[in-house]
């Protein structure tokens, strides 16, 4: 409210620095969490408590901005990739060579099989059971 009454530079500095200490804030906390679940990951491997273990690997997402590249190397840079990603769908969606794709006719061995009539269709869901799955899982 001060700044926008009155946007002096000493209200900009100000709320400069309050909003870098959050961030600052929330970073050491966030590294303090993901200390203490690498810890609490590290006494359940230790007492071998397997059902807790699993459990906290699943829910510790690290997250990460490196890829690799076509010839294995690690990319850091956000614009290198993107040009990385950029390259391989380009590579991936537009196929080169393609000839034209003609409709062949196919003939069939076996007569065509007539459509059910409204009685076999009765029948049909009379013998099916109820809250089941039709088929295998």
């Amino acid at each position: 409210m001060q700044w926008l009454q009155d946007p002096t530079q000493s209200i900009i500095e100000n709320e400069n620095n309050v909003r870098g200490e959050a961030s600052r804030h929330t970073r050491n906390k966030t590294k303090e969490f993901l200390k203490a679940k690498i810890v609490e990951i590290e006494t359940n491997i230790q007492i071998k408590n397997i059902r807790d273990l699993y459990k906290g690997i699943k829910n510790y997402h690290p997250t990460t901005n490196i890829v690799k590249d076509e010839k294995g190397d690690l990319l850091k840079d956000p614009h290198s990739i993107l040009a990385s990603w950029r390259n391989h769908f380009s590579q991936l969606l537009n196929v080169h060579g393609v000839n034209d794709i003609r409709q062949t006719e196919i003939h069939a061995a076996e007569p065509p099989i007539l459509e059910p009539s409204a009685f076999d269709f009765e029948i049909a869901t009379e013998k099916l059971i109820r809250h089941k799955s039709p088929g295998i899982d």
